[in-house]
């Protein structure tokens, strides 16, 4: 039986790649450059992307042989699925095993910014003590407005209950016999923007939500909103937020995801209102190993 040639563009865990490289030929190219990765899909049969490795139109028509688009993780914004699409290559992505450790995240960094604890924690390393300062807001009896209710969305309200907020969501794809299971009250997001004390980003990007949170929302949203965007960067528009943050409507946001592939010198000269960390959400031992198993079934799948 002929090996499928298989190339992973991006990392991998090792328990995952022993189990493809049984299925076919694979090779590992985690740093491999888009130039470089030009050059060999030529001859690729199954590509293997995070959300590093952009498969534009130009890659999917330079792959003679592609059959099939794996991405190890949930969106799919960074594949040109129209042009993989014309020429019947199938793409499969793993949506499920980031859920929990992207909601976790999410989490973590809502208690940071209620109760400032990076700062706390710098500051007093600095040899300050600035306990009054520093002083900041519970979270039960806030209300934390969610924009998409999907696997992580859902996974962030069952995880908010616990701390007594009360919960709306909007995600016009949502049903609202889904939200109120859940104990979530269906809104729309004008109401949602306006009664919410904390809102937290978690829809997919696509043409619909790009720049869906621009200057006319949060002129909608209450003075001193707390904003957490660990989905997408360009769910929010860029100098709508730095305004948003500039004129004291957003009190703190934390940030997973930037406008471009890293955090860019305005927004890493704005002060401890803004908390910033590099992309974490997936990144923890169980997501990782929840990935590799599913990518093994993804794989046998296009076998």
């Amino acid at each position: 039986m002929r090996n499928l040639k298989i190339l992973a563009a991006d990392p991998i865990s090792e328990e995952a790649a022993n189990e493809i490289g049984e299925m076919g030929e694979l090779e590992l190219s985690p740093a491999i450059s888009p130039e470089e990765l030009l050059e060999k899909i030529a001859d690729v049969e199954i590509l293997i992307v995070r959300s590093r490795t952009k498969v534009t139109s130009e890659l999917i028509s330079s792959a003679k042989n592609l059959k099939g688009i794996i991405r190890a993780g949930v969106g799919l914004d960074n594949i040109d699925r129209e042009a993989a699409k014309e020429k019947g290559i199938k793409i499969l992505n793993t949506p499920e095993a980031p859920t929990q450790s992207v909601a976790e995240l999410t989490i973590g960094l809502m208690l940071n910014l209620s109760r400032n604890i990076c700062s706390a924690n710098t500051s007093t390393k600095a040899g300050s003590w600035e306990k009054g300062e520093l002083s900041g807001t519970e979270l039960s009896g806030k209300t934390l407005g969610i924009i998409g209710f999907g696997r992580v969305g859902k996974m962030v309200s069952e995880l908010a209950l616990a701390f007594g907020l009360e919960i709306l969501a909007y995600d016009p794809y949502a049903s609202k016999e889904e939200m109120q299971n859940a104990s979530v009250r269906s809104s729309e997001l004008g109401e949602l923007l306006s009664e919410s004390d904390i809102i937290s980003l978690h829809a997919p990007l696509t043409e619909e939500t790009r720049n869906l949170i621009g200057e006319n929302e949060f002129s909608q949203m209450k003075n001193g909103v707390l904003l957490i965007n660990a989905a997408r960067a360009e769910l929010i528009d860029e100098e709508a937020f730095y305004s948003a943050i500039e004129s004291g409507k957003i009190r703190r946001a934390a940030l997973d995801v930037y406008w471009g592939k890293k955090p860019s010198e305005k927004l890493l000269a704005i002060g401890d209102n803004v908390l910033l960390t590099p992309h974490l959400g997936s990144s923890t031992i169980e997501a990782r190993e929840r990935i590799g198993k599913l990518l093994v079934e993804r794989v046998k799948d296009l076998v």
